[in-house]
Parts: structure tokens; C-alpha cells; sequence
């Protein structure tokens, strides 16, 4: 008799909270959402299957989700097993031509097709793409300096084949779109002569969220968000306000390409930015269904 009280009250509780999402539901009917999936999320089986399911669930809600992965530690692991040295700088992997080829078969390869297979597996129609697919992203090398501490000489840094996309042609995504697809996008780019790249998975989604005018990025990382000057989470930032705790130094390291992404996207027609912990289980649905949300979230003003 207990057991049955206690199974009603929790489907009673069910109930609350699917009514409580309506509003939410509603807000973001129709909306196209680019979600960037990496970290340590992407390597646990159950993770892997929470996150396929709450994007199952958004197209479900007639929100549009559009999928960009990372794959760094599977890329590393590949290398060490192919005895294939790299290293990084400012954050961003030094890629010659053989570490290339390793980037686009672990990323469009093993990955991204893990993606699609667990998406599908519950019941989703997913696709798997990289960059290079209907010319989706357009890349130049990656232009970076780096100041020398004891000259303070700019110095111009050659990252081998990383790119930034310099146009963005979404058009296949917005197809897939329409006809119910979910589309998985591995963060590989093509040259204007063919050349393969490299593209930082944030970068990538950023670039994407801005061209399809997307009503949110969410950046799932392995942090709660960005933190203050005392180490607290800031649930909301204006652009000026990113810009400003950038040069004070309370935005550094890691933190300083996500927040540079959210504002490039914004800038580009990405309505706001959400960085949170992608580990924390239905992060992507309580961000948006839900009056509790999660992380950090950019906006223009």
C-alpha cells in the first residue's frame, strides 16, 4: 500500500512537471537550437544515452536541435596509439598532415557515427556530417600570434592545418530540418583548395548557431559555467560584461575561447549563449524547459 502511494505521488510529480514546461515548450516551438556536445560526457555510455534521449525528446517538441561534437580525448588516444606526437598551443592542437588524417577519422568516423547511432537508438532520425559535407564549413588557416614574455615580441605561431571558418553554408541543415532529421556535425573543414582542418569544436558551433541564426548555442563543457572574481557561477552576462571581465583577468584559460565563441555568434544572429556542465544529467532539457535552467547564460544586452 505504501509502495503504491509513494509510485502516485511520483507520477503525480511527473505531471507538475510536464504542465510547468509548457510555457517553455511553447517559447521555443519551432526553434533551432545548435547544441555543442563534448567532454567527458562524450566517453560514458550512460551519458552518451541521457543526451541522445533529451535530443530525441526536443525535435519531439518541435524544437530543432542541431549536434556539433568535439572528440579531443579520442583523438589523443588514437595518436598515442599510432605514436603520433602533437602538441597544443593556446588551447588549440598543432595539426600536420598526418595528425590530420587522425582528427577526420576519429572525429567523422568513430565518433560522430556513435552519435548518430545512439540518437537513432532512441528513436530519432539522425545524420551524421563534418564540415566538409555541402561545403558546411569554408576554412583559411588559423591565424594566432603569441607575445614572448622576455622580448614582448608578438610572434605569429604556425598551427599546421587548424582552420576557422570563414563562410558557413547551412543550407543542408536547414533541409534536414525540415524533414525531421537530426543532424551530427564533426568539426572537420575543407580549404578553398581541398585542404582538410581542423576546427576547435566550439569554434565550429559558434560559427554554425550564428548562420543559422539559432535561438540558443548551449556549449556543454566539464565546468558549471563562468565563475566571478569570488568563484561563484554567473547565471547572466551581457556582452559587455564578458569583454570586461576578460581584460580583469577573471576570465581566463579555457574559459576565454567559449565566451569569445558566444560573443562571435551573437554578433552573428545567434540569439544568447548558454555555457554549462554538460555532466549534470538532462542539462540541455533543464536549460530549456524548465525554470531552474543551468550555467551561464550571453546575451547582447
Amino acid at each position: 500500500m505504501e509502495k503504491s502511494a509513494a509510485m502516485k505521488r511520483d507520477w503525480i510529480a511527473t505531471a507538475r512537471t510536464l504542465s510547468e514546461a509548457l510555457p517553455y515548450l511553447q517559447r521555443y516551438d519551432g526553434a533551432t537550437v545548435v547544441v555543442k556536445f563534448g567532454g567527458h560526457a562524450m566517453g560514458d555510455d550512460d551519458a552518451m544515452r541521457r543526451f541522445a534521449r533529451d535530443i530525441v525528446l526536443m525535435k519531439q517538441c518541435n524544437v530543432h536541435p542541431v549536434v556539433v561534437h568535439g572528440g579531443g580525448p579520442q583523438i589523443q588516444q588514437m595518436l598515442k596509439r599510432l605514436a603520433i606526437e602533437s602538441e597544443f598551443v593556446q588551447g588549440l592542437r598543432v595539426t600536420d598532415e598526418a595528425t590530420v588524417e587522425v582528427v577526420e577519422m576519429v572525429l567523422a568516423g568513430r565518433i560522430n557515427k556513435a552519435i548518430v547511432q545512439a540518437i537513432n537508438g532512441q528513436g530519432g532520425k539522425a545524420v551524421g556530417l563534418s564540415g566538409k559535407d555541402a561545403n558546411l564549413l569554408v576554412c583559411e588557416k588559423a591565424l594566432k600570434t603569441h607575445k614572448d614574455p622576455d622580448s614582448n615580441i608578438e610572434k605569429a605561431l604556425d598551427l599546421g592545418f587548424v582552420g576557422e571558418p570563414v563562410e558557413v553554408n547551412p543550407g543542408v541543415l536547414q533541409a534536414f530540418a525540415q524533414n525531421d532529421y537530426i543532424p551530427v556535425i564533426a568539426p572537420v573543414g575543407v580549404g578553398r583548395n581541398g585542404e582538410t582542418y581542423n576546427v576547435n569544436g566550439d569554434t565550429a558551433a559558434g560559427a554554425i548557431a550564428g548562420a543559422l541564426k539559432a535561438d540558443r548555442l548551449l556549449l556543454l563543457t566539464d565546468v558549471s559555467g563562468v565563475k566571478d572574481a569570488s568563484g561563484d557561477v554567473v547565471t547572466k552576462l551581457s556582452a559587455e560584461d564578458v569583454r570586461k571581465m576578460t581584460e580583469d583577468g577573471v576570465i581566463a584559460g579555457g574559459m576565454i575561447p567559449k565566451t569569445q565563441t558566444a560573443l562571435s555568434a551573437i554578433e552573428k544572429g545567434c540569439g544568447a549563449v548558454v555555457i554549462l556542465d554538460g555532466r549534470a544529467p538532462h542539462a540541455v532539457l533543464l536549460e530549456l524547459f524548465t525554470v531552474h535552467g543551468g550555467g551561464t547564460m550571453i546575451g547582447k544586452g
